[in-house]
């Protein structure tokens, strides 16, 4: 567990939080994603496009691992320079 500052009341004010684990993003965010959709179930709509488009959950495919980019040319600095991935995917 572990102190965090949280801001409140349009960044007027802060406060101290203990927090476990926060889990939103990569790998763990996914299992996490997983489980919350198994737990909802897959007969519920989820509105996109600003609230204009309606899909229902059973039609979004699966999450698919990060491909492998290791060895490939990765552009830097502004498109002048370059590198080797070292990116082994998940």
């Amino acid at each position: 567990m572990k102190k965090v500052r949280k801001v409140t009341g349009r960044g007027t004010g802060t406060r101290e939080v203990d927090v476990e684990e926060q889990n939103w993003a990569g790998d763990d965010f996914r299992k996490t994603q997983a489980e919350r959709l198994k737990k909802i179930g897959k007969n519920i709509s989820m509105h996109t496009g600003r609230g204009t488009k309606a899909t229902s959950l059973k039609d979004i495919p699966e999450p698919q691992p990060r491909p492998s980019t290791e060895g490939k040319t990765r552009i830097t600095n502004r498109g002048t320079g370059s590198r080797k991935s070292t990116n082994k995917g998940s």
